[in-house]
């Protein structure tokens, strides 16, 4: 089954993004920013998910970002409240010489407001991918996310870190279950032991061999998270998304992008990330003959990029 879908590249993600083209882009992005005082970002936001998404084809059709600078500076506003009123806590407190209650004030924050940020992200963003006509959609319940994260977030402490794999795989699980492409559904079927089994392992021998395995610890979780991905059709047959990632991949990826922002003193930047969403669309597939043009229309667009920038703030993504 694999050979035969390796022959068949209309079940492969194919990025026919270009490095000049990109690089404009956000060459102009920067310098509109600065000249903005920042104010430019969500316009630089949007015009960069566009490209990416665009120049992002399976079947030899394109994905479609619809999303606007203006909705993500809508986001971007309420965003700026967040932060002012988080930090301006905070150092009031601090100030006040009550610095254990301002520590637990800004953690206890970022706790609360990371499931905020992926549930927004999820939302909108989704909301606002669409491939030959057909959305994205995300169904969770922010109160549920909320739930599972603090749950997750205690037992993680509680057990000094031990849980981590089942939480990940749990919040994975829950917002990938909920994902939407018209009328077909998403699952995660990966389990907390084979995480934890997968993270001893990359840390006992990454530690033996100098750092070196990390590349291969590096790819055993990425095709952890990409293998365990199903789509049930409507036919109710599942169809599995497949990585073929290896270790020596993420070793020439990483190597060759840290020489190229290296000796571009960083300009190379956007000549790192084209190479990244290069080689990772070319190593994944969809197994089984998952019929797309059975797929109906289900889910509405949702306006609201709040999580979009908050997501961007705090450093997490889609999972």
């Amino acid at each position: 089954m694999e050979t035969a879908f390796n022959e068949n590249p209309h079940h492969r993600l194919v990025f026919k993004g270009e490095n000049s083209k990109y690089f404009s882009i956000v060459f102009l992005n920067i310098l509109k920013t600065i000249l903005t005082l920042g104010f430019y970002y969500p316009w630089a936001k949007a015009s960069k998910l566009k490209y990416l998404y665009e120049n992002t084809f399976l079947e030899n059709s394109p994905f479609k970002f619809s999303g606007t600078g203006k909705e993500m500076f809508n986001g971007f506003i309420k965003l700026v409240g967040i932060i002012i009123i988080v930090f301006g806590l905070y150092a009031y407190l601090a100030f006040n010489e009550m610095l254990v209650l301002a520590i637990v004030v800004l953690y206890g924050s970022l706790f609360v407001l990371t499931p905020l940020a992926l549930h927004g992200t999820y939302k909108y963003r989704l909301s606002r991918t669409s491939w030959r006509g057909i959305h994205f959609g995300y169904r969770g319940d922010l109160g549920q996310l909320f739930s599972e994260f603090i749950i997750g977030i205690l037992l993680t402490i509680v057990t000094i870190g031990i849980y981590s794999p089942w939480f990940t795989v749990k919040i994975r699980k829950y917002m990938l279950g909920n994902v939407r492409f018209g009328s077909a559904k998403f699952h995660y079927t990966g389990e907390g032991g084979d995480l934890l089994l997968i993270n001893i392992k990359g840390y006992l021998l990454s530690i033996f061999t100098l750092g070196i395995y990390t590349f291969w610890w590096a790819k055993d979780r990425y095709n952890f998270y990409v293998n365990n991905i199903v789509i049930e059709h409507p036919d109710e047959k599942y169809h599995a998304v497949r990585s073929e990632m290896t270790g020596g991949d993420f070793f020439e990826l990483f190597v060759v992008n840290f020489l190229i922002i290296i000796f571009t003193l960083g300009l190379g930047f956007p000549i790192a990330e084209i190479r990244t969403f290069k080689y990772i669309t070319k190593k994944i597939w969809i197994e089984n003959s998952l019929d797309f043009n059975t797929l109906t229309q289900t889910e509405e667009e949702y306006t609201d990029a709040a999580g979009e920038d908050l997501a961007g703030w705090l450093d997490v993504d889609l999972a």
